[in-house]
């Protein structure tokens, strides 16, 4: 039987706002995000001088709804390298889906998931009934025999879910006419407002070193504040910096990481990262009043993940003779095309300044400044869940 394709698609997101093992058990926010940070490190790898933007979660996050269809060998690749339990992740994932679409965190983070179908294909009831239980996934059906109105109906959907920021994600080319019958998608925007604002007025033109050794002059926002901070080091003994600023809420803070020594580069830190080592920065934080400067920055990158989720050993749901999704339908479906656009924009706006806020930038002694002028990885944390919503090196703000 001629395999059809499931097209899965992640349209992630829009900001704005500017070694040890964990001792308790992971959760499935962890699991998941843990499978996104090597994907995220699979990219890096042919990119160590570009921006790069990924969403852990995102990535999780599709891969979880395509496993409510899927048997056999497909669905072993899946949760080996999820690491989620063989049978019944889901009552977790629902749990998860909750705790981030929360109503304290409702005008943070909007997570909206979709399967766009086509008219009249014959999707399995249960299917489409456990992605609406437990990811409160639409389902629209579309002709895909008309490429080029079915893929501006799933861009207004995304344009839709994402403010505006994405306003295209798919090209009608993806679509085959023939043989098209699922096109999955994932859309998280994301709405970070500082915990304590940068000030305009602040923000100078200053050098910044980039990936490639060349320094461009861009605008470096800074204030005096009290941040948490550590220094600690790989398993091979290099050392960097991580400073977490907070989002207004304190549930979600971005968390700066930067190698200590101009001359190591990041791509040296990056592969001994996961979300065990980010939990044990956690017990390392110290709070320090001093000045920081980060860059603003935008950056946006489109990532193919049908090499970097092959090469984690999920291989399979990609092969039209290997890919087992029989719990969608019984024609055999593979997936053909699995992409990511992410998009990030950091810059003063925040939070509202508060008296308190206020009183804590003023200083009776000269503190010290902590200046991020050259290569950077952030990571945007849910802090309750372990989950890393999104991730990325910046190399050129």
């Amino acid at each position: 039987m001629k395999h059809l394709s499931v097209l899965c698609l992640y349209a992630l997101v829009t900001f704005y706002g500017h070694k040890s093992v964990l001792s308790h058990p992971q959760s499935y926010g962890e699991r998941g995000s843990d499978l996104g940070i090597k994907v995220f490190q699979q990219v890096v790898q042919s990119k160590p001088f570009e921006n790069v933007v990924l969403s852990p979660h995102g990535v999780a996050s599709v891969l979880g709804m395509l496993l409510l269809g899927a048997s056999g060998e497909t669905r072993k690749q899946m949760t080996s390298a999820l690491r989620y339990k063989k049978n019944g992740p889901y009552r977790m994932l629902k749990k998860l889906h909750r705790n981030l679409t929360a109503k304290s965190n409702q005008d943070i983070v909007l997570i909206a998931n979709a399967i766009f179908s086509q008219d009249g294909f014959p999707m399995d009831a249960a299917f489409v009934a456990s992605n609406k239980e437990n990811f409160q996934c639409e389902a629209k059906s579309l002709d895909f025999r008309n490429p080029d109105v079915a893929a501006n109906d799933i861009n207004q959907w995304v344009n839709k879910k994402t403010k505006g920021h994405i306003p295209s994600l798919i090209k009608p080319d993806m679509l085959d006419p023939a043989l098209t019958r699922l096109v999955v998608v994932n859309s998280i925007y994301f709405k970070g407002l500082w915990m304590s604002r940068f000030q305009p007025e602040n923000t100078k033109m200053r050098p910044f070193k980039g990936g490639d050794g060349n320094v461009h002059t861009v605008p470096m926002m800074s204030q005096l504040s009290v941040f948490n901070i550590n220094t600690t080091a790989t398993p091979d003994g290099l050392k960097y910096k991580v400073i977490e600023m907070p989002y207004h809420g304190n549930a979600i803070s971005m968390l700066i990481v930067l190698p200590s020594e101009e001359d190591t580069s990041l791509s040296r830190i990056i592969p001994h990262i996961s979300t065990a080592t980010v939990g044990s920065w956690a017990k390392l934080m110290h709070t320090r009043k001093f000045n920081l400067a980060i860059p603003k920055f935008t950056a946006d990158a489109e990532v193919d993940l049908e090499a970097p989720l092959s090469a984690l050993g999920i291989t399979d749901m990609f092969s039209e003779g290997k890919a087992d999704f029989s719990l969608i339908s019984d024609e055999g479906l593979h997936v053909s095309k699995a992409l990511q656009k992410a998009k990030i924009v950091v810059d003063e706006d925040g939070t509202k300044a508060t008296a308190a806020t206020t009183a804590v930038l003023m200083a009776r002694s000269s503190p010290p400044w902590v200046v991020v002028d050259r290569p950077f990885l952030f990571l945007i944390r849910h802090k309750p869940t372990g989950t890393i919503l999104f991730l990325g090196q910046i190399n050129r703000p």
